[in-house]
């Protein structure tokens, strides 16, 4: 690997579409940063070589205006959110260090409320 052949620009964007598994949940980390964590449910396209048919993927939001759209979802609304895929570290509170892939959003939007 290196760095990116001279004219290429490196980029790290993400956009999905999908429905929201679960009321987002407020966290506060030891540091005293404030997030909000959600899973988003993506639909995949058929596939010969995979049984899948949906991918969860974990969110979180740093920022408030996302976050304010964020905890008002409900589970089952279709959603859309912008970002970048993050590798977080941290120490759990079993002691050592883990990582994380996760969606780091920076706008989010409801499309379509979850019916009922």
């Amino acid at each position: 690997m290196g760095t990116p052949e001279k004219g290429l620009a490196e980029s790290n964007e993400v956009v999905l579409v999908g429905r929201v598994s679960a009321p987002a949940e407020e966290q506060v980390l030891p540091s005293g940063s404030e997030l909000w964590k959600f899973r988003l449910i993506v639909a995949r396209p058929p596939s010969s070589t995979s049984r899948a048919t949906v991918d969860t993927l974990d969110c979180v939001v740093w920022e408030r205006r996302p976050a304010r759209s964020v905890a008002r979802w409900r589970s089952g609304d279709v959603v859309e959110v912008k970002g970048s895929l993050r590798r977080r570290f941290f120490a759990p509170a079993g002691g050592g260090r883990a990582s994380r892939c996760e969606i780091e959003v920076a706008a989010a939007r409801l499309i379509r409320r979850a019916a009922g």
